[in-house]
């Protein structure tokens, strides 16, 4: 990684996007601590800090601190994703968006400025709503209507804001810029979580036991980091063979190939859909100020909470994590579903003259690709699920009470591995570039 990022730097081009990426993620970071005008922002913290992790944690980590901050990027890029995936989706069921995504270039820009009229509909939408709990909650330094109107188009206008520094780093930085953003933000926040570890495992501890506990910590982290990276690259190779063709006087084609079927297909989606699917309703419970009951409307919702999940103390609540791994793995399958065809490359095969080796093209070839893929698809859910899964086991057992789980990690290796290919890609199309000017 560190020869890449030499190399990198001897190429005028390339240490330019990196120095403006670089910039581009110093303002984010300022503009976290940026509060908004108009809202207590003390009053608020002391209030998230009444809530420990019920939904919430997860949320301020991937907002770098923002959230909790109260600060202009306190939404962040969240509408950004939601709006994403959502076209994701009704590219399935809209035709005439399947259409745009098939016409190229011109389609996926197209489709990229619905997504930016989404996400500031969406972001609207958020600010509103996360407006109006801020007044019925008495978090506004006062509850005239241009404070209420200021604090709402300003958490607009910081999600949009990101939404087009993000788009600018895609373009004249290194990497995918909305995925580059939400990294830094999750990173802005392992510091503080390193320290809240130290605090509870091994500060005021005897050295043998303080040594102890830091090399179990150590070890669970970096164990953790290699198994996401064989997951992240580990791919199942199905070969292709392509008949030979006469053009003319000679024969061409006959080559060999094969289709790479990702083990992780759907990347991180899956956690995130089903981590926003169960703790939306504890979110909006405690906002409203209704999940701290006693009734079975408030159990329910603790069980849905990870931070009751593997409590010694109270483990009927763990009965939310298994809700958890089903929905990981219901996800995976979903996700997976709408984004790879195996009927689409069947027939594109066919015509292409390919074929798998001892299968026959059209349908059967369709049907081995998709019996294959839930093969693949299910090591992959496995796979998620236990990244996913042990953080919460150890928060739940040793409360170690921290925002970095499995999603984050998920989330930062499979960026800085995507962003030194890009790299690296760069560097060989200059290379061969400068070879063939010579």
């Amino acid at each position: 990684m560190l020869e890449t990022l030499r190399n990198a730097f001897r190429i005028k081009d390339i240490r330019s996007r990196i120095i403006f990426t670089f910039f581009m993620l110093v303002v984010i970071r300022i503009g976290c601590e940026l509060p908004i005008p108009g809202v207590n922002g003390e009053v608020f913290r002391e209030w998230f800090e009444n809530q420990g992790t019920d939904g919430l944690g997860f949320f301020n980590a991937i907002t770098g601190g923002s959230f909790i901050n109260m600060s202009v990027f306190a939404l962040n890029i969240t509408p950004y994703i939601t709006s994403s995936i959502i076209m994701q989706l009704l590219t399935i069921v809209i035709p005439k968006l399947e259409e745009m995504q098939r016409d190229g270039e011109e389609g996926r820009k197209k489709i990229a400025e619905i997504t930016r009229y989404v996400t500031v509909a969406l972001a609207l939408i958020e600010s509103i709503a996360m407006t109006y709990g801020f007044y019925k909650g008495g978090y506004l330094i006062n509850k005239s209507p241009i404070t209420v109107i200021l604090v709402a188009v300003t958490l607009t206008a910081g999600s949009a804001v990101l939404m087009w520094i993000g788009e600018r780093i895609t373009e004249k930085g290194v990497g995918n810029g909305i995925s580059i953003v939400l990294t830094i933000n999750i990173i802005s926040r392992i510091p503080q979580d390193m320290a809240t570890l130290w605090s509870q495992f091994i500060a005021g501890k005897s050295i043998p036991k303080g040594v102890v506990a830091a090399l179990i910590i150590c070890a669970i982290i970096i164990a953790m980091v290699v198994f996401v990276i064989v997951l992240q690259d580990a791919q199942r190779r199905i070969p292709v063979q392509y008949s030979k063709k006469i053009q003319g006087r000679k024969q061409v084609g006959g080559q060999q190939s094969h289709i790479p079927l990702r083990v992780n297909t759907s990347g991180v989606i899956p956690v995130i859909f089903a981590q926003s699917l169960m703790q939306t309703p504890v979110i909006i419970a405690n906002f409203i100020g209704k999940g701290n009951g006693t009734g079975i409307g408030s159990k329910i919702l603790r069980g849905l909470s990870q931070s009751n999940w593997c409590n010694p103390d109270e483990p009927v609540y763990t009965i939310g994590l298994l809700l958890y791994i089903v929905l990981i793995i219901a996800f995976a399958y979903f996700y997976t579903q709408i984004t790879f065809n195996p009927l689409e490359i069947a027939n594109n095969m066919k015509r292409a003259g390919g074929f798998i080796p001892g299968i026959r093209p059209g349908k059967p070839t369709s049907d081995y690709l998709n019996q294959i893929l839930n093969y693949v698809v299910f090591i992959g859910a496995v796979g998620l699920t236990i990244v996913a899964v042990i953080p919460i086991f150890f928060n739940g057992v040793f409360k170690a009470d921290v925002s970095f789980g499995g999603t984050s990690i998920i989330i930062i290796v499979g960026v800085i591995i995507e962003t030194l290919k890009q790299i690296e890609s760069q560097m060989r199309v200059r290379y061969y570039k400068g070879f063939l000017n010579d």
